[in-house]
């Protein structure tokens, strides 16, 4: 959280998935969230999460957005998003087009969306596990809502992808971890600074 501070991350992300190895409690997020507010957005990742925990959470840790990362449908995003007066991000797992069929339909109840890549068949928890997927799948996706990419983005490979995506966020997670669950303060500031750089490019670019 430090890392990610310091070097001027916009939102940073609160895991509450006991399967992940980033998973925090409600209480130890709070003390997390604190260290955030003012700073940066807060995101509270949520998999398939009842009521009572989102109820928990947002009374706990108050974050300033929910992402959905499990299989979540449109209903179930509107009755959240309603439910609880927050901001609501839907993350949409990608390994080919059939799986943006969907997209419209998120779309016209969440607030964003995120385009992670699909879990291997055998995977415990959702996410791009390290793998990236074709990013030039999302040419066709419309962008009536902001989009955020994420799945096995690094920070050597991230200018590439805000290239090709344009997305209007990036987001990592394994991309800069020495090992699981450990993340790597030089790793998340070589991260940020190579994303800023690319967007920065991507407006100039527009510009002339």
């Amino acid at each position: 959280m430090d890392a990610a501070l310091s070097a001027r991350a916009d939102l940073v992300g609160l895991v509450f998935f006991p399967p992940s190895p980033r998973s925090v409690t409600p209480i130890e997020a709070a003390k997390l969230a604190e260290k955030a507010r003012g700073r940066a957005q807060v995101t509270a990742l949520l998999v398939d999460a009842d009521d009572a925990l989102i109820q928990e959470i947002v009374s706990q840790v108050r974050p300033d957005l929910l992402q959905l990362h499990g299989e979540e449908t449109a209903e179930r995003v509107a009755a959240i998003r309603t439910r609880f007066g927050k901001p609501v991000m839907k993350a949409i797992a990608v390994s080919g087009e059939e799986d943006l069929r969907n997209v419209a339909a998120y779309e016209a109840l969440a607030d964003r969306l995120l385009f992670d890549a699909k879990p291997p068949k055998d995977a415990t928890r959702p996410g791009g596990h390290g793998r990236a997927f074709d990013w030039n799948l999302l040419s066709t996706v419309s962008r009536k809502k902001p989009i955020m990419l994420s799945g096995g983005l690094t920070p050597e490979n991230v200018a590439e992808a805000i290239r090709i995506v344009r997305p209007d966020a990036v987001d990592v997670s394994s991309g800069v971890e020495g090992a699981p669950g450990e993340k790597d303060p030089e790793m998340i500031r070589a991260f940020i600074a190579n994303a800023r750089a690319a967007a920065k490019k991507l407006a100039r670019e527009k510009v002339s």
